[in-house]
């Protein structure tokens, strides 16, 4: 894993933001996982900034969502098919038909989740995976005790993931049981995958995900297996690491790495 630490959010998602433009503009027809919730939103913003100021082209890329709830209709304020027209689609030159969320209302689950890894696969792959982690160390809705060879499937989600998720609903209760998402094994076979976590509610999490044993407990230390993942973190988020510094010696001696993603010494 490369592991680069900001001072802020901001600083942080302008450097995802870069490393993503970087193979957009090195392969205009790349095919980019999304998460949702409110982790990748500066990454998205700045994104769009920079096809609304610097041209980055999104009319031959293709896109496919990590996860949905089940039972909510893409119209709905708090599905994923709304959060990504909101925030990102509608702001970009990208092809309606070329952006793939899983669908929450569909009445056949196992072969819609089929479907899914199968378009995943003809479209070449992904080439990016925006990844995001819960507070128990989920990524997707792989809750922990996931297979971490699973597949695209529905999913019960834990107690503590519907709580974290309340926020975004008017009651507790609102919050969806069930949620189709891309499994471990599915997000592991992107070519590469970038890690973006924020705040000390997360550093548990990212520290296990990081430094701790390969566990179905937290799915995110699956990541581990990975040839090609960089994280994103800001110093909350990091506080709990047991190698910060030499993660930040790394970050600021790094000879081949842009400027970007630099930490001033």
């Amino acid at each position: 894993m490369q592991i680069y630490i900001f001072d802020s959010y901001e600083d942080l998602s302008t450097a995802a933001a870069a490393a993503t433009a970087d193979t957009l503009n090195l392969k205009p027809d790349s095919v980019l996982g999304l998460a949702t919730g409110s982790t990748p939103l500066g990454l998205y913003r700045e994104l769009i900034r920079m096809h609304r100021e610097e041209g980055l082209d999104f009319s031959r890329v293709t896109t496919f969502n990590l996860d949905e709830y089940v039972g909510l209709p893409k119209t709905h304020p708090q599905s994923y098919h709304f959060f990504m027209n909101r925030n990102f689609f509608r702001h970009i030159n990208i092809l309606p038909q070329n952006t793939y969320v899983p669908a929450g209302t569909t009445n056949n689950h196992k072969a819609f989740c089929d479907w899914y890894e199968n378009r995943i696969k003809e479209s070449g792959g992904i080439d990016i995976q925006i990844l995001g982690i819960g507070t128990d160390g989920h990524i997707a809705f792989n809750e922990p005790t996931s297979s971490l060879g699973s597949r695209t499937r529905i999913k019960t989600l834990s107690k503590q993931t519907r709580d974290d998720n309340s926020r975004f609903f008017e009651k507790p209760g609102d919050v969806p049981v069930y949620a189709i998402t891309m499994g471990v094994g599915t997000i592991l076979e992107a070519r590469r995958i970038f890690l973006i976590a924020t705040g000390a509610a997360k550093a548990v999490a990212v520290a296990g995900a990081i430094e701790g044993p390969v566990s179905s407990m937290n799915t995110g230390s699956a990541l581990q297996l990975h040839q090609d993942v960089v994280v994103f973190l800001d110093n909350e988020a990091a506080g709990k690491l047991k190698l910060i510094d030499y993660y930040h010696w790394i970050q600021e001696n790094e000879p081949d790495a842009p400027e970007v993603l630099r930490k001033q010494p």
